[in-house]
């Protein structure tokens, strides 16, 4: 991964490597109708200065047609706000042919674009289109973007928000049966999400990675015979443990170097791993360290609003368990739920009703902004 603040780099036409010079200029299929050459960029020129989801794929195209190696990113602003970062065009593409080829795409094969392109998962949804030569369906990013979807879709990225959200209407909910292979990220696929997708009649996959790998290293089974807790690395990965626990990865093809995260795992024999936490959202409660995730994925069955646990400061423990909540459900009967699932220690000490849980624009928990919400809850009270 290239470490550059900018990347409005220009190179002449003799000095761009030969792979560089083919993906730049790599036609694109939209809705059955392929752009390419010119025809490609009076497109990309006619969208460029308009608002919205088609001014922001012209403005991606504009930005990928160039001979510029690298174009910028944000990453998806989960522990804290989206920091941009360059990124290599021939490891995206890369990212997108091991991708395609490990759920069996084919060229033709219709991909739904969903998700705001100023991060990662959208805007390798483009190159994947690109590179393998997918029609590419564009909707509105929105929490349930099925609603006006009229053509088949074969893939589908989306994230465990709006796949929730499909779920709520019959319509949207038929629909998402019916994509052929559903990839879901920005988020955990468990509790009573994971067990709604268990009976989907096609595939639906569960995702592992970060801007900084080119969205996802590893993919796990969701529903079918197939379905695991533990990811699988794609073609050219592998991972270890640091000695704190941590997942370490190696992927050459999409980032230079290892790549140590903060996410707390757990390999397995054959390579696969599972994420049990992130090392950040650990609370170290009266010397008692508990994972707020580990807290969340017992709760999630029976705990049927919105809710996230997170912290706050505390005299006498040093830090605390507190929960936020959606829903006119009383603090009362929230503990007495909570201490009948819950280890002692891990029964948070406040329970805290807000008009909604704190999350980032691809649908993950905003764990900074819910410890802030909580702490400010607590001064004003």
């Amino acid at each position: 991964m290239l470490d550059k603040k900018d990347n409005n780099c220009v190179f002449e036409d003799n000095t761009a490597p030969k792979e560089l010079e083919e993906l730049v200029s790599l036609p694109l299929t939209m809705d059955g109708v392929q752009l390419t050459g010119g025809t490609l960029t009076a497109f990309a020129e006619s969208y460029v200065k308009r608002e919205g989801h088609m001014g922001d794929l012209a403005r991606f195209l504009v930005e990928w047609r160039k001979k510029c190696p690298t174009l910028t990113v944000l990453t998806s602003g989960s522990t804290g706000s989206p920091k941009p970062i360059a990124v290599e065009k021939i490891r995206m593409a890369n990212s997108a042919r091991v991708t395609c080829s490990f759920l069996r795409l084919k060229k033709g094969d219709t991909a739904l674009l969903a998700m705001p392109l100023r991060y990662i998962a959208a805007r390798m949804m483009v190159v994947r289109a690109l590179v393998w030569g997918l029609d590419l369906i564009v909707s509105q990013p929105s929490s349930s973007p099925l609603a006006s979807l009229e053509k088949h879709v074969t893939f589908a990225p989306l994230t465990a928000m709006q796949v929730y959200e499909s779920l709520q209407d019959a319509s949207t909910a038929k629909k998402l049966k019916e994509i052929d292979c559903l990839l879901i990220g920005g988020g955990a696929v468990t509790g009573p999400l994971a067990e709604a997708l268990r009976d989907f009649p096609n595939e639906v996959w569960s995702s592992y990675g970060m801007t900084e790998t080119l969205s996802h290293i590893a993919l796990r089974r969701v529903n079918g015979p197939e379905a695991s807790e533990w990811y699988t690395p794609l073609f050219g990965v592998s991972v270890r443990l640091t000695p704190d626990g941590r997942l370490a990865i190696w992927a050459p093809r999409v980032t230079e170097g290892e790549l140590v995260t903060n996410d707390i795992a757990e390999i397995d024999g054959d390579g696969r791993f599972r994420i049990l936490g992130r090392c950040d959202n650990v609370v170290n409660t009266g010397g008692i360290k508990v994972q707020l995730e580990a807290v969340e994925e017992l709760l999630e069955p029976v705990l049927h609003l919105p809710f996230c646990v997170t912290s706050v400061a505390d005299q006498r423990l040093g830090e605390k368990l507190v929960m936020l909540h959606v829903g006119s459900e009383t603090a009362e009967n929230l503990e007495k739920l909570c201490r009948h699932v819950l280890p002692r220690y891990w029964v948070p000490r406040a329970y805290l009703r807000v008009s909604e849980i704190p999350l980032t624009e691809t649908g993950k928990k905003a764990r900074v902004a819910a410890r802030e919400l909580a702490a400010h809850i607590f001064q004003r009270a």
